[in-house]
C-alpha cells in the first residue's frame, strides 16, 4: 500500500505533465511539420540565424529584400512559423519581404547564459538586428501577436523613425487582466517541467512576470506615435477582450484606430487573414494605383490623347 503511495504524486504529475503537452500542442509547429508543410510548395522561405557575441536570432523570410520589410512577432508559447499563412500568401509575397522570427527563448534563438528572457525591454532590444535586413527605402511594418503585442510596441518605440506602422493583433497589454488558469501553477513544478515543450516554460516564466513587466511599459503607450492599429476578438479566451479598452485609454495618438471582432477568438491572423491583408496592403496598392494613374498620364501627355 505504501508503494501505491510512493508512486501516486509522480504518477499525477506526468499525467498533469501530459495534459499540459496536448492543451498547447496546437500553438508549437515542429520542424517535422514545417518540411511537410513546404515539400510540395515552390516558394519556401530562407531560414537564417542572425549572430553576435551574445545573440543568436533565427528568422525565416520570403520575398525580396528589396520590398518593405513586415516583421512578425509571435506569442507565448510559439514561433516564427506561426505566421505560415501569412509568409505563403502570394499577395504578401509581392509587395513585402516578410521577415518572421523567433523571439529569445522559443525556437533556436537566445541569449547567452539566459534560460528564459522574461524583461520586454530585452525582448524587444533583441530583434533591433532584424531592422538591418531591410534593403527597401521603405519603413518597416511590425506585427505582433498576444504576447508578442507589447513586445511589438516597445520595440517600435526604440526605432520609431524606422517604422512606417504598428499592428497588434490580440493583444496582451493590460497589466490588470492577466490570465491565469488551472494549470498555470503546475507550469511552474520543476519536475514537472522536465516533461513539457521548451517553449512551454519559457511562456510559464513570461507568464508569471507579465504583469509587472506591462507596468513598465506604460510610459510606451503615452509617446506612441506611429500609426497603431489594435485588433481584438470578442470571444478571445487568453487575451482577455477588455485589452482593446486598455488600449483606447493608454495609447494617446490620435493615429490610433481600434477593431473589435465580436466573434473572432484569439487566432485572428488566421480566421480573418483576409482583413488582416487588406489592413497590411492598402497603403501599398493605393500607392501602385497614384503611380500607375501618373504614368496613364504622362503617356497622353507625350501623345497629346
Amino acid at each position: 500500500m505504501s508503494s501505491l503511495k510512493f508512486l501516486r504524486t509522480p504518477v499525477l504529475f506526468i499525467a498533469i505533465s501530459l495534459s499540459l503537452s496536448s492543451c498547447f500542442s496546437r500553438y508549437i509547429i515542429s520542424a517535422k511539420q514545417v518540411r511537410k508543410h513546404y515539400a510540395q510548395k515552390d516558394v519556401k522561405p530562407v531560414e537564417r540565424i542572425i549572430k553576435n557575441d551574445t545573440l543568436s536570432l533565427c528568422i525565416a523570410s520570403i520575398g525580396s529584400d528589396t520590398l518593405p520589410m513586415l516583421l512578425l512577432i509571435h506569442g507565448a508559447p510559439g514561433s516564427l512559423w506561426g505566421y505560415m499563412n501569412l509568409m505563403d500568401d502570394e499577395d504578401l509575397q509581392k509587395h513585402f519581404h516578410i521577415v518572421s522570427v523567433d523571439r529569445v527563448g522559443y525556437g533556436k534563438s537566445r541569449l547567452k547564459k539566459r534560460r528564459h528572457v522574461t524583461s520586454i525591454a530585452t525582448q524587444a532590444n533583441a530583434l533591433l538586428p532584424v531592422f538591418e535586413l531591410n534593403k527597401s527605402k521603405e519603413k518597416v511594418t511590425v506585427l505582433g501577436r498576444s504576447y508578442g503585442a507589447p513586445i511589438a510596441a516597445k520595440l517600435v518605440s526604440l526605432v520609431p523613425e524606422q517604422v512606417k506602422e504598428l499592428v497588434m493583433v490580440s493583444p496582451v497589454i493590460d497589466p490588470e487582466k492577466e490570465k491565469f488558469y488551472w494549470f498555470s501553477k503546475w507550469g511552474r513544478n520543476s519536475f514537472i517541467q522536465l516533461f513539457l515543450p521548451k517553449q512551454f516554460n519559457t511562456a510559464t516564466a513570461e507568464k508569471y512576470s507579465h504583469s509587472d513587466e506591462l507596468k513598465k511599459l506604460l510610459p510606451v503607450w503615452q509617446s506612441l506615435q506611429i500609426p497603431t492599429t489594435v485588433i481584438q476578438g470578442g470571444n478571445d479566451w487568453i487575451a482577455d477582450p477588455a485589452n482593446i479598452d486598455f488600449a483606447k485609454k493608454h495609447i494617446k495618438s490620435k493615429r490610433a484606430q481600434y477593431i473589435f471582432l465580436y466573434n473572432a477568438g484569439h487566432m485572428i491572423t488566421y480566421t480573418h487573414l483576409s482583413m488582416i491583408k487588406e489592413m497590411l496592403l492598402k497603403g501599398l496598392l493605393f500607392k501602385e494605383k497614384i503611380s500607375s494613374l501618373d504614368r496613364v498620364s504622362d503617356e497622353t501627355a507625350i501623345t497629346g490623347n
